[in-house]
């Protein structure tokens, strides 16, 4: 990568990830609003065969009681195979997830995912909520669209309950910033106090990507979680899905850039400054990850590597950034250039893919206990945690 296009990815990553440009916008909808007399609105895309759907459907009249605001419903059809590649995997996980995150949501009653739940929608209100998803510039349903920002399933709808409160638009006593009464609160990783004297030490399989944001978020918690559990963390890196020939379209690159920072804000970590590792810059970290693994420096090695290129903007395709990245991971010199020469990781990221793939889950981060049913997505380390615990107790 030429020192310019790294360059410019940096300038054009903090850009879009900018709070300030993120502030400004929001202030520029909040007036367009006001100087219309237009009301508070909020878009809801339903995907009628969606259990994230009928989950987040359940939640809007409690949104509506909350504040001043209308919400609109458009009916939506799955996303295309550019933004969903692998369907049949993602409507089996999806029904699965959703029904743990249903349980964890007040006990709600299980959901559903059937065929029929679409067929009694017209097809024109289908594309006609399509068109606008597309218009507003996302891909999936379960999503709420608020005035330029959009927020996907129970799991987003604190950040909109948080910006509609900073807002002025919420009904009664305002939010309390201590201990604000979210209708799906964040979950946050509880490190429970454990009897330490264990024969059999669980073990967790992470399955990570070095392209992936969202690994960036996970990898340092996941490492945490495993020290104080006296877990076995076993690192299943896989090639980017982009690399594996499956697309990642630009909506949904810009939203997961978005999503990212935001997450990132709350967790305290640093996010922003990218330079975009894809190819070359991959393979030879993974050839260094594979490397580092063998000697104990697999997690070092890892989160060095995605926060200097999702965080310090470090150009993981120059010789300077890569050796940055291992120098910091307790790599020498003469370990990087071993590791590099060895292709042993290729077979190790495709075994890695072949399992994922197995347990039903296609994308990073994923994490499993055992053998324990597969869990997707850094949003699900409060379920890591919850296997972890019930391993524990076995």
């Amino acid at each position: 990568m030429s020192k310019i296009k790294a360059l410019i990815g940096r300038g054009v990553s903090r850009l879009i990830t900018s709070t300030g440009v993120r502030d400004f916008r929001r202030a520029l909808h909040a007036l367009q609003r006001r100087s219309l007399g237009r009301a508070p609105t909020v878009h809801y895309f339903h995907q009628p065969d969606d259990p994230y759907s009928q989950l987040l459907a359940r939640c809007l009249p409690t949104l509506q009681s909350r504040y001043t605001i209308s919400i609109v419903s458009h009916v939506v059809p799955p996303p295309d195979a550019a933004a969903a590649p692998d369907i049949e995997r993602l409507r089996a996980w999806s029904l699965r997830d959703a029904n743990r995150l249903a349980c964890a949501l007040s006990g709600l009653p299980p959901l559903e995912a059937t065929a029929a739940a679409s067929q009694a929608v017209s097809a024109t209100a289908l594309a006609e909520g399509a068109t606008l998803r597309k218009r507003l510039g996302h891909y999936l349903g379960a999503t709420l669209y608020f005035e330029g920002e959009w927020y996907w399933g129970v799991d987003r709808l604190h950040y909109l309950e948080a910006r509609l409160a900073r807002a002025g638009l919420r009904l009664g006593a305002p939010l309390d910033n201590t201990q604000p009464h979210y209708i799906f609160p964040p979950r946050t990783l509880q490190f429970q106090p454990i009897n330490a004297a264990r024969s059999l030490r669980p073990v967790i399989h992470f399955y990570c990507s070095l392209r992936s944001p969202y690994t960036y978020l996970a990898a340092r918690q996941v490492r945490e979680l495993a020290n104080h559990y006296g877990a076995e963390l076993r690192l299943r890196f896989v090639l980017p899905m982009v690399m594996r020939g499956l697309p990642v379209p630009l909506p949904k690159r810009l939203y997961i850039l978005r999503d990212t920072k935001r997450e990132a804000d709350r967790l305290g970590q640093p996010f922003g400054s990218v330079v975009d590792p894809v190819g070359r810059p991959v393979e030879n970290g993974l050839a260094l990850l594979h490397a580092a693994i063998k000697t104990g420096q697999g997690s070092a090695l890892l989160e060095s590597f995605l926060e200097g290129v999702f965080a310090q903007g470090l150009d993981a395709s120059s010789v300077h950034g890569l050796k940055h990245i291992a120098r910091r991971a307790g790599m020498s010199p003469a370990d990087c250039t071993a590791a590099l020469r060895d292709d042993a990781w290729r077979a190790a990221a495709e075994t890695n893919r072949s399992d994922m793939l197995e347990r039903g889950i296609w994308g990073v981060p994923s994490f499993r206990v055992n053998d324990m049913p597969v869990l997707w997505g850094q949003d699900r380390l409060w379920m890591l945690e919850e296997d972890l615990i019930a391993a524990l107790c076995q």
